[in-house]
């Protein structure tokens, strides 16, 4: 796994095999990050990080200059692992939340720019991802969640799906509250 871009592009990070992780992969990054920075100013938003794994979609808004990325991850391995990786690189912006995602989501009284939610794959209840960040509030105006999954998923007739964009096996999903 790399940092694709950014301050940071290129430098190589090292996943513990033993975590039995699926982080995106490096084309898939490489298309989404191209889209936000292409719309958005990177430097200023504020980014939630839902099933967070490795930490590498937290490490590259970090390296594109984002004030603050929440990581929010349930397993205490990953979460040592992203909080060891972090530090070791000097990613003071990050700050690591061992939770649920979806319990998160339904005390957080934080709001963000952007939701980036990569849950696993043959995870149950992903389709309630979108409706729950909506639902919470937890999204600034003009805010969106980018929800990553599978082929299997289809989020077409979602009321607040604005995108949807395909980069090999990975699917991502974009929302936000008004269509």
């Amino acid at each position: 796994m790399r940092i694709i871009g950014g301050e940071y592009g290129g430098i190589q990070i090292v996943v513990d095999k033993k975590l039995n992780l699926r982080p995106t992969t490096d084309f898939a990054k490489e298309g989404l990050f191209n889209i936000l920075s292409n719309g958005y100013d990177l430097t200023s938003i504020d980014v939630l990080d839902l099933f967070s794994g490795t930490g590498s979609i937290s490490y590259e808004f970090v390296s594109r200059g984002c004030n603050a990325v929440h990581a929010v991850e349930i397993d205490h391995r990953h979460v040592a692992y992203i909080r060891a990786t972090a530090a070791k690189l000097g990613f003071n912006q990050i700050r690591v939340i061992r939770c649920d995602a979806f319990n998160f989501l339904t005390i957080c009284k934080t709001q963000y720019d952007v939701i980036f939610a990569d849950p696993p794959y043959e995870m149950k209840n992903i389709e309630k991802i979108p409706t729950s960040v909506i639902e919470n509030d937890t999204l600034k105006p003009n805010g969106f969640l980018i929800l990553e999954h599978s082929s299997h998923k289809d989020f077409s007739n979602h009321e607040h799906l604005f995108d949807h964009r395909r980069y090999g096996n990975v699917h991502f999903s974009f929302f936000r509250r008004e269509k």
